[in-house]
């Protein structure tokens, strides 16, 4: 590692303190890289920044959590998948760059970075008596120098109900539904909701994100039907999840993760004040949500 880059954490930590001092430290790489490209003067090619970002976010991950947990098991979308995984207890599953895209481009006038990616760091644990056996995550969003967590969040510990009032001006049509959607290329599923006027999307990047979005109430839900990895939701819905909000599947089945094949068909993200009301638009704009619909 080089001199400037950040020290790794004290094994000692809790594992939910130990998840947000690994994506901080991984979002100081990424920011450092940025940093580089305007001490140059600013120009950039964005496929080696995104390259750079990746690498660089993963090989300091990878030594910082075989510094701090070199007994755990890790699943990362830039590094080599491994059986081991499946046998063992504990099981890191981080996404060093979500949002190579985002963190490679600058906003609409030049002049500043865009802010909406993230560092996705997980822990799964056999042990947690629920399906999703997720024990720790943090979400960090390196541009904003902020980190949500299972441990705390830089938006508050928001919690389902706190904002009551507000969803049921939703479900009273005072105000449309506020979709988290991707900024060039919302599916068609969703554009079709969006010609509905009881929901507005509510544009932005990388898919974590879009599901602290729905934790710190800039939207009320997240819809993905087109496919995700395990490391693209498994620390985002460890976080949604601490935060009282529903995260299933479309179906409504529950979230598995360390599975053999780590591909997970959709995500289903909301306020659970909302969530039946979403189901029912889906229904409505032909998304066939029936349990066993998705492989």
């Amino acid at each position: 590692m080089s001199a400037s880059a950040p020290s790794f954490p004290d094994p000692g930590l809790p594992d939910g303190v130990l998840a947000v001092a690994l994506a901080q430290g991984a979002g100081e790489v990424l920011r450092g890289l940025r940093a580089e490209v305007d001490a140059a003067g600013g120009a950039f090619v964005a496929g080696e920044l995104k390259d750079a970002g990746d690498a660089a976010s993963q090989s300091w991950l990878a030594a910082a959590l075989a510094h701090a947990r070199p007994a755990d098991a890790v699943l990362s979308e830039e590094a080599a998948d491994s059986a081991a995984r499946l046998t063992a207890d504990r099981v890191w599953i981080i996404d060093p760059l979500d949002g190579t895209r985002e963190f490679a481009e600058r906003a609409g006038d030049g002049a500043r970075w865009r802010d909406d990616f993230a560092v996705h760091v997980a822990l799964w644990d056999r042990g947690v008596a629920c399906s999703d056996r997720l024990a720790a995550g943090a979400v960090g969003l390196p541009a904003r120098d902020a980190v949500l967590s299972t441990v705390t969040t830089d938006a508050g510990p928001r919690r389902a109900g706190d904002t009551a009032t507000d969803t049921d001006a939703v479900l009273a049509g005072r105000r449309p539904l506020r979709l988290a959607a991707s900024r060039s290329r919302p599916p068609q599923f969703v554009q079709d909701l969006a010609a509905r006027a009881d929901v507005e999307l509510v544009p932005m990047g990388s898919a974590g994100v879009k599901v602290v979005s729905v934790v710190d109430g800039t939207a009320d839900a997240y819809v993905h039907a087109g496919g995700q990895y395990e490391w693209d939701s498994a620390a985002p819905v460890a976080v949604a999840l601490a935060a009282g909000l529903e995260c299933t599947r479309l179906d409504g089945t529950p979230l598995e993760y360390n599975r053999q094949d780590p591909w997970l068909p959709d995500l289903f993200v909301s306020h659970p004040a909302v969530a039946a009301h979403l189901r029912a638009a889906l229904t409505e704009v032909g998304v066939d949500i029936k349990e066993g619909a998705q492989p």
